[in-house]
């Protein structure tokens, strides 16, 4: 048996360096700009300040008072972004963050909404591990990289393949399937995993074995930027990347007089997708967000490092501004402050560990 499960959510803080840190799930990445402002806000008010973006298309508030306050956790249950407390932690569902916005096979916001309804609504998915993941790909292969657990592809609007442990074995579904497939899945997973601790399907290839499963042909990669969705306009979208994945508050208001009343999705490569909000890219660039996939920005990330994490050996902040002051042009690069490589991308890059300032910037910027 391995550990428990200690991912956190706002119901059970993570205990870091800095302070109490909290996670919060948004399936399909989307949160309405007034309650991204609210968050802000909330982060100004208890926290460091800042929102912090994850790879599964979540946020973070990191810098709060441990214990947390209950008038913090009130106000976080008042965005409604907590519809379930038993089940806050395993509400991980990724979708394509361009879909019903533009290309892809067809449209999977629906299906996302349906599927945290229904795991909300069975008691026995409360107990799936915090690191389970959902993934709903909407044709165009963008999230099949992300280590799902259960997922599912379109080929059209009628149906796909629904996906078992990776992208690669799963079996044919119509849309309509889709959600109470997965599910039932789930439960199975859930129920095969009580003797093991498994926190994931591929843990458990006898289980996978005996769901009769067929090979699902990978589609082509697609084409995109260094930071997953590409970066500028994108079909009347505004599409940036977040330095670091920090989102400050004067970025915060520069989105949402971008979007007004709309919402905002949240991609797993730390961005943002801003629906109709093209002609604010002068505006948000301004604001600090990166618009272009060839800045040094959009090359780089790291993880959250020294002080705030006590495995951290360097602070990776001012590493990252370091290289990006530089002036010269960045290979995709992760920064991590140790061995474990928090939130380092899926895809090829130059990965530093834990190396002097100087160490590193001459090994990624030149001398």
């Amino acid at each position: 048996m391995r550990a428990a499960d200690a991912c956190p959510g706002v119901l059970r803080p993570h205990r870091a360096e800095d302070g109490a840190m909290v996670r919060l799930r948004l399936p399909g990445g989307r949160v309405p700009a007034r309650t991204l402002r609210r968050l802000s806000d909330l982060a100004a008010a208890y926290g460091n300040g800042v929102l912090q973006l994850t790879s599964r298309a979540g946020l973070q508030l990191r810098g709060l008072p441990d214990p947390l306050p209950p008038a913090f956790v009130d106000a976080v249950t008042a965005t409604g972004l907590l519809p379930s407390p038993t089940h806050e932690r395993v509400r991980n569902i990724v979708a394509s963050p361009l879909t019903g916005l533009h290309g892809g096979r067809a449209d999977v916001s629906g299906l996302t909404r349906d599927l945290d309804l229904a795991l909300i609504a069975e008691p026995a998915l409360a107990e799936l591990p915090g690191r389970f993941l959902f993934v709903l790909d909407d044709g165009r292969g963008d999230v099949l990289d992300l280590r799902l657990d259960l997922g599912y592809r379109a080929t059209g609007p009628e149906g796909g393949q629904l996906l078992v442990g990776g992208p690669d074995l799963g079996l044919p579904v119509t849309a309509g399937e889709v959600v109470p497939t997965l599910v039932g899945l789930a439960l199975a997973f859930a129920a095969a995993r009580t003797d093991t601790g498994a926190w994931h399907v591929r843990e458990l290839p006898a289980w996978v074995a005996s769901l009769d499963l067929v090979p699902v042909p990978v589609p082509a990669a697609p084409v995109t930027g260094p930071a997953g969705t590409p970066l500028g306009a994108v079909g009347g979208a505004a599409s940036v990347a977040v330095p670091l994945a920090m989102l400050t508050g004067p970025q915060v208001a520069a989105v949402e007089h971008a979007v007004g009343d709309g919402a905002v999705v949240i991609t797993p490569w730390r961005g943002l997708v801003l629906p109709g909000a093209a002609g604010s890219l002068p505006a948000l660039a301004e604001a600090g967000l990166v618009t272009d996939d060839e800045g040094a920005w959009a090359q780089l990330s790291a993880c959250v490092g020294a002080p705030a994490c006590a495995r951290g050996r360097i602070d990776t902040t001012a590493l990252a501004s370091a290289l990006v002051g530089r002036g010269t042009q960045l290979p995709r690069t992760h920064l991590s402050g140790c061995e474990r490589r928090c939130g380092a991308p899926t895809g090829h890059h130059v990965d530093l560990v834990a190396p002097t300032l100087a160490e590193a910037v001459h090994a990624v910027g030149g001398r």
